[in-house]
């Protein structure tokens, strides 16, 4: 709470006016019991004194109370609410805008529907809580005090005996609430597993249908709704218990009342119209315990998203740019591994990378090849830093890739993937993507520059075609070259190709091939390939093994060094 208390600063204006209408519906409910004290207290000692002027004049107050009450309310549902609701906003703004800053390991290890559910689900409850909590507890405890000291003006014995039952009953209704707080949490986990498997099914429907593996995804499906199911039925047994327990108090003051409040009529230390003020200060009392009773599976749905929120937020970042970070200037594109060895954090005695070093000049073509598991990808992640050394440096043209700005760094570097992805919009948008705030004819010329031009006027919107889910409805050449047609737009001094054309057939692939052949002209240029046959070319070939770099050089000298590469070229080609 003393962490989610700064979200209210920005409204602090509000929340002080909301409180203070807050304070006149109290008010204007305790009211009414001293009224009718009054009205009976006259009429016991004088019943010629209670006139129909001074019932009018009581009914004239109350309703100049109720006036007050209609309208603080209205400000309280309205205003306050919305409040609510921009608080929310903000902590959704503030969690989606530190996931941004998390590294790939972070997302490699936690589950989107996870997160999804956090961002949602967890934080719509907070508009509830973020309104209602503050102002329901004001109101309780206001109640409590200013019936207390209102009534013990009547009879401070009684008083007493009513309110001792009070602190029995806070001690009991915590204990009920932690549980029922950590049932909240088991069922927010739970939402976002059932979220991630649904995400997952779905995502891979084209799997799941050529499988015939519908009956698997259901059942998976079954099995963590019935755990769902189990966990909600664990909540709902201890909301119940807390129900029934604040009930049995609700029962026990109003016997205290009846007994205690009897006897002292019995004995003339308190009048009947004062018993009948008790007796409606305490239904006050219970309507404000069963209100707070019934906003307590709103207080802890709020609660668990605001830790569940903290959870996330108390993440910090593997990769950000050190203090005063230099930012770096357009570089030409020179790279050096320098000594460089590299572990990731959750196997740290397997390293990928083992004292590396590799030299790639600016304006150079460098190919990475080996077998699965030498490093090939963790090397080109070194360089736009999305992972960070373990050992030695990596420098472009010279300059740290650790002590440079982030942005200046990857602003400067362009990746081009075999598994291409693209947003849910058009094709424009996409490619709009590399550089934001591009001219319609600047992205006209990006995707002329990646062959994609044909195509893209070929469809029905032309560049205002809707792509679908991840680009879904177009082929795989075709989403590849629109995101070279990303980078050309971006146009990057480095640029990383990451098996390009290897999930592509031969015809998507000559044509994906000759628009990587236009991008990579005048810049520094990295490629990973499995298909050699797209890297004979290259200035440099780097064979990677487990072992490190086994040899390099162009594609002629390693084929007449014999080696490893000539082994790999010669199962290629027999292939």
């Amino acid at each position: 709470m003393r962490r989610f208390a700064p979200y209210f600063k920005p409204y602090a204006g509000v929340l002080l006016l909301d409180l203070f209408c807050a304070a006149l519906t109290t008010l204007c409910e305790i009211g009414l019991p001293m009224m009718m004290r009054r009205l009976a207290q006259v009429g016991m000692d004088d019943v010629s004194l209670l006139t129909s002027g001074l019932v009018l004049r009581v009914a004239a107050l109350y309703i100049v109370l109720r006036l007050i009450d209609v309208a603080a309310s209205y400000f309280m549902a309205n205003i306050g609410h919305v409040m609510g609701a921009r608080i929310e906003t903000d902590m959704r703004s503030a969690l989606f805008g530190h996931l941004q800053k998390l590294s790939f390991g972070y997302f490699a290890n936690t589950k989107v529907g996870q997160l999804m559910a956090r961002i949602t689900g967890d934080l719509f409850d907070v508009t509830e809580f973020s309104h209602h909590c503050p102002e329901e507890f004001f109101i309780a405890g206001l109640k409590i005090v200013v019936s207390f000291v209102i009534l013990c003006t009547v009879n401070v014995p009684l008083t007493i005996i009513i309110f001792a039952i009070v602190p029995v009953m806070a001690i009991i209704a915590g204990k009920f609430n932690m549980a029922m707080r950590r049932t909240f949490a088991k069922n927010r986990r739970q939402v976002g597993e059932v979220n991630a498997q649904v995400e997952d099914s779905l995502l891979g429907v084209r799997v799941v249908k050529s499988f015939t593996g519908e009956a698997r995804e259901i059942e998976k499906f079954e099995q963590g709704n019935r755990d769902w199911l189990e966990i909600k039925k664990e909540n709902y047994r201890w909301m119940g218990a807390f129900t029934a327990t604040t009930r049995a108090f609700d029962g026990l003051m109003y016997i205290a009342v009846i007994i205690a409040g009897g006897l002292f009529m019995v004995h003339r230390r308190i009048d009947p119209a004062d018993f009948m003020a008790y007796l409606l200060y305490v239904a006050t009392l219970l309507a404000t315990i069963r209100r707070i009773v019934e906003f307590a599976e709103q207080f802890q749905r709020g609660m668990t998203g605001i830790e569940r929120f903290f959870e996330v937020m108390d993440v910090e970042p593997d990769i950000e740019s050190p203090e005063n970070a230099e930012k770096l200037p357009r570089v030409q594109g020179n790279i050096r591994f320098e000594d460089v060895c590299f572990a990731y954090a959750d196997d740290p005695n397997t390293p990928v990378l083992d004292h590396l070093e590799l030299d790639i000049r600016a304006g150079q073509s460098v190919a990475l090849v080996g077998p699965s598991g030498g490093g090939k990808t963790t090397i080109c992640n070194l360089i736009p830093r999305f992972y960070d050394v373990t050992g030695g440096r990596v420098t472009v043209d010279g300059h740290d890739v650790r002590t440079v700005e982030l942005d200046s760094l990857r602003g400067q570097i362009g990746v081009v993937q075999q598994d291409v992805y693209l947003f849910s919009g058009t094709i424009f948008d996409n490619i709009a993507y590399g550089r934001p705030g591009a001219t319609r004819e600047e992205v006209v010329e990006a995707a002329k520059q990646a062959g994609a031009h044909e195509f893209i006027s070929a469809t029905q919107d032309g560049y205002d075609t809707f792509v679908g889910e991840r680009g879904v409805r177009l082929s795989g050449g075709q989403k590849q070259r629109i995101s070279i047609a990303r980078v050309f737009l971006k146009n990057p001094p480095i640029l990383i190709l990451d098996e390009a054309t290897s999930a592509l057939d031969n015809e998507s692939e000559r044509l994906v091939q000759q628009s990587l052949e236009r991008l990579a002209k005048g810049r520094t240029v990295l490629t990973i390939a499995h298909r050699l046959s797209t890297i004979r070319n290259a200035d440099k070939i780097v064979v990677l093994t487990e072992d490190g770099v086994a040899e390099q050089g162009t594609h002629a000298e390693l084929l007449a060094r014999g080696g490893a590469y000539a082994h790999l070229y010669q199962l290629a080609t027999e292939d």
